[in-house]
């Protein structure tokens, strides 16, 4: 069995498709806080008004929290939300300052097209119709907007980057996949490449059914890919065997099972999952969304305990 990693050598080892000591674990965000310790994490709106010193100890408190947090729930990955971009990069700092290289620091970085709004659908299509150079220039000047923000993050201290623009529905992705090879994959590349190029590790998320594109997420080399939706009938055994050699797989375990299955059928997406993920490593255990507002929390622990059964390598 391979030595014992810290967490942050975990991910590293899974997103480089590498076998580590333990399957390691993360979500895209924590929603069950309260539930789980009793409070929640600081919000952007709380800092309204206070001075410098002020927030600078809200951010601290908030640091130390997640950090407990986050070790609790054994997590590799600590993710940063819920703040203004700034205080996302001062926290990061003062983790790294508290815990030094222990975890690796996560936020999002996308700046691609995502599903629009059922409004916005419209407009969108129209816009492609009508003035198509248009819109591949917004799409260039959010690629650079991402790019130049995940370059100060790093400097900050993230080394990772959750590319959360959802592409697609239960039913495919919003675009064809002509379109989707003009519109969004020229700039996901960049934005992907860019991160390596930083030193960085990318995690490109979406939902739904992404078979369609598999090869075009594929071929922006991110180092993993979420969430690998079964409510979309995408099958983990079936991404492994076409990109599992090359791109670290996170998620699979069905939270609409969390929310209405039984225990049974949780415990049983789970072992699926870790079954189907686990081999020559480049796996990450979470769920196939978040472990959301109004979710039984004992379901979460439950996949927890799953994890924990199944996560040494051998």
């Amino acid at each position: 069995m391979p030595a014992q990693m810290t967490p942050k050598e975990r991910a590293i080892a899974a997103l480089t498709c590498k076998i580590p000591d333990q399957i390691p674990t993360f979500e895209l965000e924590f929603q069950l806080t309260r539930e789980y310790m009793g409070k929640d994490y600081l919000r952007q709106h709380e800092l309204d008004g206070l001075s410098k010193s002020e927030t600078d100890k809200k951010l601290r408190e908030n640091a130390e929290f997640m950090l407990e947090l986050f070790e609790k729930l054994e997590y590799s990955i600590i993710p940063i939300h819920h703040l203004n971009f700034e205080n996302q990069l001062e926290t990061a700092r003062i983790i790294r300052k508290i815990s030094g290289d222990k975890y690796m620091l996560t936020k999002h970085g996308d700046g691609t097209f995502s599903i629009p709004d059922g409004n916005g659908m419209y407009d969108f299509a129209y816009r492609i119709a009508d003035d198509p150079d248009g819109v591949k220039q917004q799409a260039e000047d959010w690629a650079n907007w991402a790019i130049e923000s995940n370059k100060k993050a790093v400097d900050a201290g993230f080394d990772s980057f959750i590319l959360c623009s959802d592409y697609c529905y239960n039913s495919g992705p919003f675009l064809s996949p002509v379109m989707f090879r003009e519109y969004i994959t020229p700039y996901l590349k960049r934005i992907i490449k860019s991160i390596r190029d930083s030193g960085a590790y990318a995690i490109k998320h979406t939902d739904g059914d992404i078979m369609p594109i598999l090869d075009q997420l594929a071929e922006c080399e991110p180092h993993g890919i979420h969430s690998l939706d079964p409510m979309a009938r995408v099958d983990i055994k079936e991404v492994k065997r076409l990109i599992g050699d090359k791109i670290c797989l996170c998620g699979n375990v069905n939270c609409a099972l969390m929310q209405t299955g039984t225990n049974e059928e949780v415990i049983a997406s789970a072992e699926y999952a870790i079954e189907n993920g686990k081999p020559n490593g480049g796996y990450i255990f979470c769920t196939s969304n978040v472990p959301f507002h109004g979710l039984p929390l004992e379901r979460y622990l439950l996949v927890l305990d799953v994890w924990k059964k199944y996560r040494d390598y051998a």
